[in-house]
């Protein structure tokens, strides 16, 4: 009887330890559905656990669809040895042909004491997804983005560079971040330790399969026009031996630019290689006297200013006594009195004294509001960062050196883009338009491109045709089917501390063609040119003629000359 007391005693145990096992693993199971479907613990909000779905920024293409940025997806390979016991030789032989490199290599990382081990970065997907299929609990992926630019250094000062580990960024991939950033609605998901996603009921497949991406961006830039700048840039700067140099393009009608092309330049897609230098975008950043292509501004401000009219006479004396300073022509020895000149003799001979002249003879603030209406001493607002505002002092603080400087190029100080755009302006009949490199639609661009008028449409167009004139008289100028209104310059350089000038040059050359009908303002302007001869028309100037011509062909521009 004892006996089966203590075998009925023993079944009961064993049936409540059953039983408590079996209430175990369903309280566990109710739990973990509860966490798993309706979040009880609220583990969705930890954000350890929850990251934003992967988005790939936008590309960015030129005016006709080419592509200059887009973005890849790669991944880094880690492992975990932890997470399984494969021997490290079966994962070093697997991997060595996959990664492109030696056994040996592998089996030196796979001993290292790390808990996460990182093999290789930057793993293409068909890669990754070979890996992923040998189904190694030690090895993880983890996805990640590149930032491609198939076209090399292709204007590169205009893309910039993207750096993704960093999140930093220059050019318009600095300024329309947020645009290639923009990937609609965010999703989120979750995330094992080891990087697996998790699924429940608000995952979307269908998001995750596919990486969402940013907006793309259109430029103005035209490669090809972008192309022939650089490489007909490019060579003369190589020939000269010079410093720097850009060229560029814009529509004077809306202020697109068709062509940015700066040196030095650099490869954004190996940006880490490269130093400030090459980075920087000097025709933004950097200004320097304008020298004798400000003389079509001040021409057009004695015009403007109600003092000169196109059939106007100028007094040139040869050379003039400023204060201290005695300024002459630069062709002094050939010419040492012109006398009375007309417009398109100042123009044609870039007389220094005829400007000074006419300068001297615009009441100071009268003239520093015409200057400001051309946006010098003001940023343009160029939808490209790090854009300075030049040196313009305001005409309180004038003498009469100030005064009369302004007249030949040495008052102010500007920058490349300012220039470009204030003679665009006399290119599209008086009104000012910001420069842009994005193109915009019509809603985008009432709102971020200004239109200003600064001199009436008849005053405009005299000075275009004084401009022409003084082009077509001069055969080293002219082109042979286009009518072309341009300035060469050539300004001395200032010393690097601001105190008196160095021996070096900027040598330049703008205008706009054709000019009976304006459809391209171009600037050349090259930094420190070596050897003999060197000025606006021996540097600059075959640069500008060489892109003139080529851009016409590449718009099919209709020659406005007779017999052209």
């Amino acid at each position: 009887m004892g006996r089966k007391n203590n075998h009925r005693t023993f079944d009961n145990r064993v049936k409540l330890v059953q039983g408590l096992i079996t209430l175990f693993v369903l309280v566990f199971s109710v739990y973990l559905f509860a966490i798993q479907i309706f979040d009880v613990r609220h583990y969705r909000g930890k954000t350890h656990r929850t990251k934003k779905l992967f988005i790939l920024r936008g590309e960015i293409v030129d005016r006709n669809g080419i592509k200059l940025a887009t973005d890849v997806t790669t991944f880094n390979l880690y492992a975990r040895l932890s997470d399984g016991d494969t021997p490290k030789e079966e994962l070093a032989t697997f991997l060595a042909p996959l990664l492109n490199t030696t056994k040996k290599q592998l089996m030196i990382k796979l001993s290292q004491d790390k808990k996460n081990i990182l093999l290789k970065k930057g793993i293409e997907r068909k890669v990754a997804d070979k890996i992923r299929e040998a189904h190694y609990r030690e090895l993880s992926l983890d996805e990640t983005t590149k930032r491609v630019y198939p076209q090399g250094i292709l204007a590169s000062h205009v893309l910039g560079y993207y750096n993704p580990n960093a999140d930093i960024a220059s050019g318009v991939e600095k300024t329309a971040k947020e645009w290639l950033e923009d990937g609609g609605e965010q999703e989120t998901y979750e995330k094992t330790g080891n990087g697996n996603i998790v699924f429940d009921l608000s995952t979307k497949p269908e998001k995750l399969t596919k990486p969402q991406r940013g907006k793309t961006l259109t430029l103005t830039i035209d490669s090809a026009i972008q192309h022939v700048c650089e490489k007909v840039l490019y060579k003369q700067i190589a020939d000269k031996n010079a410093k720097r140099g850009a060229a560029i393009v814009m529509d004077p009608s809306n202020g697109e630019i068709l062509a940015f092309a700066v040196y030095p330049y650099y490869n954004p897609n190996q940006y880490y290689k490269y130093s400030d230098k090459e980075f920087k975008n000097w025709p933004l950043t950097d200004v320097y006297p304008p020298g004798s292509t400000f003389k079509i501004i001040t021409v057009s401000s004695g015009i403007i200013s109600g003092q000169y009219n196109k059939n106007s006479r100028v007094l040139d004396t040869g050379k003039v006594k400023i204060g201290t300073w005695t300024i002459k022509n630069h062709d002094y020895k050939k010419f040492p009195y012109p006398g009375m000149i007309d417009l398109v003799y100042l123009l044609k001979h870039s007389s220094n004294v005829g400007s000074i002249n006419i300068a001297l003879s615009i009441p100071k603030e009268r003239y520093y509001n015409i200057l400001r209406s051309f946006n010098f001493g003001g940023r343009t607002g160029i939808d490209l960062p790090g854009e300075a505002k030049g040196l313009l002092k305001s005409w309180e603080r004038w003498d009469k050196s100030d005064h009369a400087s302004m007249g030949h190029g040495y008052g102010s100080s500007v920058t490349a883009i300012q220039m470009l755009a204030a003679i665009g302006a006399i290119a599209n009949k008086g009104v000012w338009v910001t420069p842009h490199v994005i193109k915009y639609t019509p809603e985008q661009e009432a709102e971020k491109v200004a239109r200003r008028r600064v001199m009436d449409e008849g005053q405009a167009r005299d000075v275009t045709e004084l401009l022409a004139k003084a082009v077509e008289e001069s055969p080293n100028e002219n082109l042979k089917d286009f009518t072309l209104a341009a300035k060469t310059g050539t300004s001395k350089k200032p010393n690097e501390n601001g105190v008196g000038y160095s021996n070096k040059l900027y040598t330049s050359t703008i205008g706009f063609l054709p000019a009976s009908d304006p459809k391209v303002v171009i600037y050349v302007v090259v930094d420190s040119a070596q050897g003999g001869g060197i000025w606006g028309a021996t540097v600059a100037l075959p640069v500008f003629k060489e892109i003139a011509l080529e851009t016409a062909k590449i718009l099919n521009l209709k020659p406005d000359k007779i017999g052209g």
